[in-house]
C-alpha cells in the first residue's frame, strides 16, 4: 500500500509540473494526446474511491496479478470509452481546470487508500480483492500511465524504481515467464505490453515469449 501511494504521487506531481503546452503533445496511449490521459487518470481516481467504498462479504475471486485480464488486440483509439475519454478531456478546455480535477479527486483517493484496512474485501469489476490485493494492481496502472505520460516528454521526471521493479515482476506473473536480464524494467514493460515494438535484438533474447507478446491489460 506504501508503493500505491508512492507511485501515485510520483505521477500525480508530474502531471502538476506539465507545461500548458505539453497537454497537446502525444501520450504513449494510442490515440489519445497527454490532456486525454490526464482525464482518464481522473476516472482512475474515482475508480479507486468507489471501489474502496464498496465493500465485500464473500472471499476473493482475483489478487493483483489475475485482477488484470489480457485482451486480444492493442487499442486502436476507436473504442467508444477511449472516445468519450477524449471529448470529456477537450471539455475542460484549459488544462489548469484538468489539473484541478485531479489534484482534487486525486488527493482523495490517495488519503482513502491511506486509510484503508488492507484485509478488508471489495468489490469491483465483478470481483472480490482485498483493498491490499486491489491497491498493489494499481501500481502496474500507475507505472504504465506514468511511462505513457512521459512518452513523448522526455523533460519530465518518469516513474519510480520501485514503482517499475514492482509493475515488471506483476507482468511476468502475468505472462507466466520473466523477461531476459537484458531488459530494463522499463523496456520489459514497454515492450511486453505492446507500447512499443521490440528491437531485432530483444525478438531474439525474448525467444519463444516473444510470441506471446504484446500483453494488452484491461
Amino acid at each position: 500500500m506504501d508503493l500505491f501511494s508512492h507511485t501515485w504521487s510520483a505521477l500525480r506531481t508530474a502531471v502538476a509540473g506539465l507545461a500548458e503546452a505539453d497537454f497537446a503533445r502525444p501520450s504513449g496511449c494510442t490515440g489519445w494526446l497527454v490532456r486525454d490521459l490526464v482525464c482518464h487518470l481522473v476516472i482512475d481516481a474515482q475508480d479507486v474511491l468507489i471501489t474502496l467504498a464498496t465493500p465485500a462479504l464473500t472471499a476473493p475471486t482475483r489478487d493483483a496479478v489475475t485482477y488484470w485480464e489480457v485482451m486480444g488486440t492493442p487499442p486502436t483509439g476507436d473504442d467508444p470509452l477511449d472516445a468519450l475519454v477524449v471529448r470529456l478531456a477537450a471539455a475542460y478546455q484549459e488544462p489548469s481546470l484538468l489539473t484541478f480535477h485531479l489534484d482534487d479527486v486525486g488527493s482523495a483517493a490517495g488519503r482513502a487508500a491511506r486509510l484503508a484496512d488492507p484485509d478488508s474485501r471489495v468489490g469491483t469489476r465483478d470481483q472480490v480483492l482485498t483493498a491490499g490485493d486491489f491497491l498493489s494492481a494499481y501500481v502496474l496502472e500507475w507505472t504504465l500511465h506514468h511511462l505513457d505520460l512521459v512518452a513523448h516528454l522526455p523533460h519530465v521526471a518518469g516513474p519510480p524504481p520501485e514503482g517499475l521493479a514492482r509493475s515488471r515482476e506483476m507482468l511476468e506473473a502475468i505472462a507466466g515467464a520473466a523477461f531476459p536480464a537484458s531488459f530494463s524494467d522499463e523496456d520489459a514493460l514497454l515492450a511486453g505490453t505492446g507500447r512499443r515494438a521490440p528491437t531485432d535484438a530483444e525478438r531474439t533474447a525474448l525467444g519463444a515469449m516473444a510470441g506471446r507478446l504484446p500483453l494488452v491489460l484491461g
